[in-house]
This record gives C-alpha cells, sequence and structure tokens, in this order.
C-alpha cells in the first residue's frame, strides 16, 4: 500500500523555481468555506513566494444555483472555454482542486493533450450528495474513482481520508495538509461582550449552516450551558425556528471570529462528512478543546491533550472541557500556512516527469 507523500519531516521551506500555477475550481468566492479559504489562502501564499497564478473559477463564466444548494453557483463554460483558458496562461502545472463543471473541463483538456495534472478531494462529495439525495454513496464513489484516476497526483489533507480513497482504488496520494492565521487566532484574541452574560459552558460552533454539516446533533445534544451558532447557510431558518434557546450570530470574520473561539469554553464539530475541518484548527490556536464525533477529520485533528471524541456528543464536550487550553494553543500552531503550502507545491512537483539527465 502506498503512503501518502509528504513534507512533514521538512524543517526548512524547500527553494524551488518560480512557476506558472493555474488552479481550476468550481468552488470560489462569495462561497464562505473550507475549500475556498484554502485555496484562496494557497493562492495568495504563492503569489507572495514569486509564483504566478491564474485561478480559473465560477466567477469568470455564467452561472446556475446548484439544485438544493441555491448559494452555491454551477458555472457554465461554453465548449473549450477552459481549454482556451489554460493555452492561453501556459501553466507549468494545473491543479484541478474540484470535480464540478469547470474541473471536468479542465480534466479533458488535459486528457485530450496529453498533459500531467494534479487534483485534490477537499470534499465527501459522495456522502454529501447521498445526504441530499437519499440515494447511496457508492453510487457517487464510482464517478469520484473516474474523475480522480488520470490524475498524477491526488493531495489529501488526512491520512483518515488516504486510507478511503486507497479502498476505492486511488493510490497516488499526496499529503497536503491545512494552517492557521496565527496572527488573528490566539488564546488572547478579545472574546465578544455578549459572552459575559451567557450561563457557562458556552459551546460554540463555526460553520456553514446546512444539512451536511450534521448541526442538529449539536443543537439536540443535551448539555447544559449556552449554544453559540457562528455563520449562515440554507438551514439556518429551519433551525432558528426549532432551537430559540441557541444564540445565532451570524457570520464572523477575522479578529471577531477569533474572539468568539477564544472566548468558548469547548468547540464542537458535529460534521461525519468533513475531510478536514479547518475550522478545528482556528480553535485549537485560540486555546480551545475540541469536541466531535471519532470520525475522519477529527480522528487525524483531535488529540486526548486537545478535545474528545465520542458517538455520543454530551460525553466529547464533556471530557474536552477537562483539557488544557495551553495544550490546545500549542497543538493548533503546529498547523502553519507555510508548511501546507510547501506540501503543495511538492505536489506539483510530484507530477511532474522525470528530469532528463
Amino acid at each position: 500500500m502506498e503512503p501518502i507523500c509528504g513534507l512533514d519531516a521538512l524543517p526548512h521551506p524547500v527553494s524551488a523555481p518560480k512557476r506558472r500555477i493555474a488552479i481550476v475550481t468550481d468552488a470560489w468566492h462569495p462561497q464562505m468555506n473550507g475549500v475556498v479559504r484554502t485555496l484562496t489562502t494557497t493562492s495568495e501564499r504563492l503569489r507572495a513566494q514569486g509564483h504566478e497564478v491564474a485561478v480559473v473559477s465560477p466567477e469568470r463564466f455564467a452561472s446556475i444555483p446548484c439544485p438544493t444548494y441555491p448559494e452555491i453557483r454551477l458555472a457554465l463554460p461554453r465548449p473549450g472555454a477552459v481549454a482556451a483558458m489554460l493555452r492561453d496562461f501556459a501553466p507549468d502545472a494545473i491543479h484541478i482542486a474540484t470535480e464540478g463543471p469547470l474541473g471536468l473541463a479542465a480534466r479533458r483538456h488535459c486528457l485530450a493533450r496529453g498533459v500531467r495534472f494534479t487534483t485534490a478531494y477537499h470534499t465527501q462529495f459522495p456522502e454529501y450528495v447521498a445526504r441530499r439525495t437519499g440515494l447511496p454513496a457508492e453510487w457517487f464513489w464510482r464517478y469520484i474513482a473516474w474523475f480522480h484516476a488520470p490524475a498524477r497526483r491526488v493531495l489529501v489533507a488526512t491520512e483518515s481520508i488516504g486510507t478511503q480513497l486507497r479502498a476505492h482504488g486511488l493510490s497516488r496520494l499526496h499529503r497536503w495538509s491545512r494552517g492557521v492565521d496565527l496572527a488573528h487566532f490566539s488564546p488572547g484574541a478579545v472574546q465578544p461582550a455578549a459572552y459575559a452574560e451567557l450561563p457557562r459552558p458556552i459551546q460554540l460552533y463555526v460553520g456553514r449552516i446546512a444539512v451536511e454539516k450534521n448541526i442538529e446533533a449539536f443543537l439536540s445534544a443535551d448539555y447544559p450551558g449556552s449554544k453559540v451558532v457562528v455563520g449562515d447557510g440554507p438551514a439556518l431558518p429551519a433551525l432558528r425556528r426549532r432551537f430559540p434557546d441557541v444564540h445565532f450570530v451570524g457570520r464572523k470574520t477575522g479578529a471577531e471570529l477569533a474572539g468568539y473561539y477564544a472566548g468558548a469554553d469547548v468547540f464542537v464539530f458535529p460534521s461525519r462528512t468533513d475531510t478536514f475541518g479547518l475550522v478545528m484548527i482556528e480553535a485549537l490556536a485560540c486555546g480551545t478543546p475540541v469536541a466531535a464525533f471519532p470520525v475522519p477529520g477529527p480522528l487525524d485533528i483531535v488529540t486526548e491533550a486537545t478535545g474528545a471524541l465520542s458517538e455520543t456528543l454530551e460525553r466529547a464536550i464533556d471530557a474536552a472541557l477537562y483539557c488544557d487550553r495551553g495544550d490546545c494553543a500549542a497543538h493548533g500552531a503546529l498547523f502553519s500556512w507555510e508548511a501546507a503550502t510547501r506540501q503543495f507545491l511538492e505536489g506539483l512537483t510530484a507530477a511532474e516527469p522525470a528530469a532528463t539527465p
């Protein structure tokens, strides 16, 4: 079984020639989620290092609302439009980040011209679609295996996700972790004034408010204290009506978001379908322990010192409250965008043919 390649052990940045990198993604602004934040930050870091980055995203095309998820726009590229953009940019490396219409167009172009490319598995797509359609997830795993099979490397965030992909026949894997902006997310962030009025312990959720995030499991948990939800999404109106005692505060960013993390007693991550969970490492960097289910993502990030995992969220919340906040902050600080960007670049290099002597 081939291991996931990566740069976890490298102590110093890898010097690399400046590159022309095309990133093709169906997830982009104005969406706000872990995929968009990861791609945005990675693009910014690459440009800061002197690389030239072109992002082929839905904002460059006409689009329609995604069925059952109107906040997500599906691009409608004209035949050959994505291929023309890639030819005009003439990249040294092509990374296809998502499996949607733009990703399919880029994949088709690369295969037709014999161009090597990398992909990434950001989202538990089969489980998401199965949750929304009621159809078996295995049907959609066939599409995932087909889509990623020609890639020279499939970039994955954790070993648990790598194990899932290997089980579906994908073995050319490369580790691409995630990072935290420690300038914002730290234990010293100023907590919101509203926290002073709330009964403790404050249990916090941050992220998209959508059915696949399994937020209802958190809001239904029978544990004393206060529940706070940061974020928005299609499930928000229904959850507001059903859980009137929960404090829904809307979307927050930057220093304000960091304050919500730092002032909470425990961060609850109820999702069973995320591939990583960027919000978990942001919470840890702010010194807040994590309570979650024992599934991929939490299994790869949360340690006994920094949170608790249980099939019963109440038990996980209770156990996490005993964690040392200093240990949580130290663990969260280990996830840097510098290291993650190095891993991304190394994944592109691994996809290239060997140099001719």
